[in-house]
């Protein structure tokens, strides 16, 4: 029997421009939250949310019984500060005003959807390849 040895192989290099990944998101709040103080925090971080973010809160016994609470839940989990609040609970969720909570599900989407909306496509008449926008709400007539 025949033992051959091998060496380490160096690790390859990262492309030299590679793209880094954003995970964090700043933000300015519409209305603002107030703190038992009377001061308005407006300004905030809201990272991209994780897969344990979006399955843990389903097993909450608040969501079972209202599924409009997955919001709630899910932003105090990804809303990582407003203001100088850097605890951000789901009571705090709670007590902003409307817009507030709209801006924050809209921001949610907008960083958590994917954000890749082109795919090359060959035309099954011509055999041409062209890329077309997925996110397109066009219908593709002239």
């Amino acid at each position: 029997m025949t033992v051959s040895t091998a060496t380490a192989a160096a690790p390859a290099a990262a492309p030299a421009s590679a793209p880094e990944l954003r995970t964090e998101f700043a933000f300015e709040l519409p209305c603002g939250v107030v703190d038992a103080t009377g001061r308005v925090h407006r300004q905030g971080t809201m990272r991209m949310a994780t897969a344990r973010d979006e399955i843990l809160p389903l097993r909450d016994p608040r969501v079972r019984d209202n599924e409009a609470y997955l919001t709630v839940l899910l932003l105090s989990r990804v809303v990582t500060r407003i203001g100088d609040l850097a605890d951000i609970t789901p009571a705090t969720v709670e007590g902003l005003l409307a817009p507030d909570l709209a801006f924050l599900q809209d921001l949610y989407r907008s960083i958590n959807t994917l954000r890749h909306t082109h795919a090359t496509v060959t035309c099954p008449s011509c055999t041409q390849e062209f890329t077309v926008d997925l996110a397109s709400d066009a219908s593709g007539e002239s």
